[in-house]
């Protein structure tokens, strides 16, 4: 990344590393952080989400923090954890990730009975009473201490700070657990510690209750929650301010929002940006999930950008910074509300959090700064590409070094902007209006977890298209296209010929809707339309004036690319390799009430363009006999059909292929 020598070189001794290194956008802070360092009680993961033996139906922790915001501020504290959990394979033990390092486990109990079990450097495993059969509910409680070590996930600093920070798989390190992204459960958790010190924690603060010098904290979650997701942020001095938001469906509700700051930062302006943020996310996404959020500003211990805890994100100290809280607090929908299953899905988190940023820039300046915020993303991909592609599922297997994880080109950057080209392809309204069925499907994901292909199928259902095509090539593959493309004009038939080529080598072939801008000696520019489906593609348009330039991409929506467009003398050498069939993708899909369909000859002959209703009945021809070779266009106006789904057949001789038109009105 290209903040991140300097960031290194400034680590010791910094007080305030954001005062002294600049990031493009609050991915960046996100990506380097990582990179150095009343629901009902039901399974809560997506259809493909990973199973496991048991699923954790809540945690309940008890901790006793007094000591640790007293010198010499040991790292050392006793606490139990109650686990509620359902089986869900016949089994006689139970294994729970425990890092040995940090965490002595006491004992285990089962009721009244006394367990065995056993820890190696990863894991504890449980011995259980009996065999116990899938649907059987235990609730285990652990008593264990931290050891007075400094793990990362466990922090404490003399300044009277205590927090947790736990993404990727840091839950372990500071409470027993099934630390598994997709394994979400409840979470009840009380916490004692001295009388000065204010405590954020996940969900709603049940109550806190002084006595002396002490208080004791009690938190609860009222949604699931995945195990990195879970955090104490405390401290003594801790400023806190209170600001309600009101949802616009039903404005007598109040969403409390907790402000935690240190001394001398001012978080005014955010204060006041919040409001306005949540609406604007609501309102593309589904209403504000939680029954609380908030905010926390941590110290020196916690270097880099902010960590989307639910309901209480982390900011590294006075970063209360616009397009920072942009990026963490879009992942309350995405990364909190829908949670990556396995890390191999994590875009589906950064990628997203990363496009509600330009999203907000959109809203707040205009298209021009979202674009703006776009580019940049794209730029910074393309210089620093590392070469893997964002999806890989052997990260659900083996999570890979965070370097590689939170790696900002590939997880933040290009998922970005693959979003942005998404959007490209399918048109505003589709892409919103598909992105908010993903966000608000209550049945599979809302509140659940998700997996690139459950992403993948949610999007095609929503559109009623097949998009397979690009998520393979822009989530599945590596790198990006590679154009160097070339057209000539024809000045006495008013056309040009624009030969579309591709010369990357890995993949060999990106399929993509291309925008033409073609200018002309004696009228305004226009602008065609075609798609790219093979390596070398030759296509002609005619016009009514004479062409004198074309410009490729001319908006530059295809934001991941490099591009050269060359004018030549005649591109006729290219057009005397034959023409092949091809029936492309109707372009707008979904349409209302026109749309475009391409056909292309390799030679004159008879060619039926028929279009069929969902039933299979006719609806009748819009071509029917002979041709000429080449690419032709023909335009179906559905005004006076119904919205729905509709199929387009072309033949010729023995050629046979069929699309599907989606009509949204």
């Amino acid at each position: 990344m290209k903040t991140i020598t300097a960031a290194l070189a400034l680590l010791l001794g910094v007080t305030s590393l954001f005062a002294q290194v600049e990031f493009h956008n609050g991915a960046e802070y996100c990506s380097l952080k990582r990179m150095k360092r009343g629901t009902s009680m039901q399974k809560i993961s997506s259809a493909t989400s990973p199973v496991h033996s048991y699923d954790v139906l809540r945690y309940s922790l008890n901790l006793d923090l007094y000591k640790n915001f007293l010198n010499p501020f040991p790292h050392s504290f006793s606490a139990t954890n109650t686990i509620t959990l359902r089986i869900d394979s016949a089994s006689s033990g139970i294994k729970l990730h425990a890092v040995k390092s940090s965490l002595a486990i006491q004992s285990v109990t089962l009721g009244n009975k006394t367990l065995a079990f056993s820890q190696d450097p990863v894991f504890t495993t449980i011995t259980l009473d009996t065999l116990h059969n899938p649907g059987d509910t235990l609730v285990l409680k652990i008593a264990y201490q931290h050891n007075d070590v400094t793990d990362s996930s466990f922090n404490v600093s003399s300044d009277g700070m205590v927090f947790t920070d736990a993404e990727p798989e840091g839950a372990r390190k500071w409470f027993p657990c099934w630390d598994s992204p997709a394994d979400k459960a409840l979470l009840d958790l009380t916490a004692k510690v001295p009388g000065s010190v204010l405590l954020g924690s996940n969900g709603r603060l049940a109550d806190s209750i002084k006595n002396g010098d002490t208080i004791i904290y009690h938190w609860v979650s009222r949604d699931p929650i995945s195990t990195y997701l879970v955090v104490i942020s405390a401290k003594i001095g801790y400023k806190l301010d209170l600001v309600y938001w009101h949802p616009p469906a039903h404005q007598q509700d109040s969403v409390p929002f907790r402000f935690y700051s240190n001394a001398g930062e001012n978080n005014s302006y955010i204060r006041s940006r919040i409001g306005m943020m949540t609406s604007r996310y609501s309102e593309l996404f589904g209403e504000h999930p939680f029954e609380k959020n908030g905010f926390a500003t941590l110290n020196g211990l916690f270097y880099w950008g902010g960590m989307e805890n639910q309901t209480l994100t982390s900011l590294c100290a006075n970063c209360w910074i616009e397009n920072l809280v942009s990026h963490e607090f879009a992942h309350q929908w995405f990364g909190d509300m829908i949670t990556c299953a396995t890390w191999a899905d994590v875009w589906l988190n950064e990628g997203f959090a990363t496009y509600c940023e330009s999203l907000w820039y959109e809203y707040t300046s205009g298209y021009a700064a979202y674009k703006s915020s776009i580019e940049s993303d794209a730029a910074t991909y393309i210089a620093q590409n590392p070469g893997w592609a964002i999806y890989n599922p052997q990260w659900a297997i083996s999570t890979p070094d965070v370097n590689t994880l939170f790696n900002t080109a590939i997880t933040y950057d290009k998922g970005a902007c693959v979003l942005h080209m998404l959007r490209y392809v399918l048109g505003d309204s589709t892409f919103f209006a598909a992105i908010k069925a993903y966000a608000t499907d209550t049945a599979s994901f809302r509140l659940k977890t998700a997996t690139t292909n459950d992403f993948i199928a949610k999007i095609n259902s929503a559109t009623g298209q097949d998009l397979n095509w690009f998520f393979d090539e822009w989530v599945k593959k590596p790198n990006y296209p590679v154009y160097a493309n070339e057209f000539s004009t024809n000045p006495a038939q008013k056309s040009i010929s624009f030969h579309a080529r591709q010369t990357q080598k890995t993949p060999p072939l990106f399929e993509m809707p291309v925008e033409l801008r073609v200018s002309f000696t004696d009228g305004p520019d226009t602008t065609v339309r075609f798609f790219q489906s093979s390596l070398d593609q030759t296509v002609p348009f005619s016009f009514s004036h004479i062409p004198a330039n074309v410009v490729f991409d001319p908006n530059n929506q295809i934001v991941l690319k490099k591009a050269t467009t060359t004018q030549v003398a005649d591109v006729a050498k290219d057009l005397s390799v034959p023409f092949s069939f091809v029936l492309e993708q109707n372009f707008p899909n979904p349409f209302n009430p026109s749309t475009l369909i391409r056909f292309q000859l390799p030679k004159r002959m008879a060619v039926e363009l028929r279009l069929y209703d969902i039933l299979g009945n006719e609806l009748g021809a819009i071509v029917s006999g002979i041709q000429d070779a080449g690419m032709h266009n023909v335009v179906w106006n559905a005004g006076r059909y119904a919205s729905g789904t509709y199929f387009c057949t072309m033949k010729a001789g023995s050629f046979e292929e069929t699309k599907r038109l989606v009509l949204l009105k």
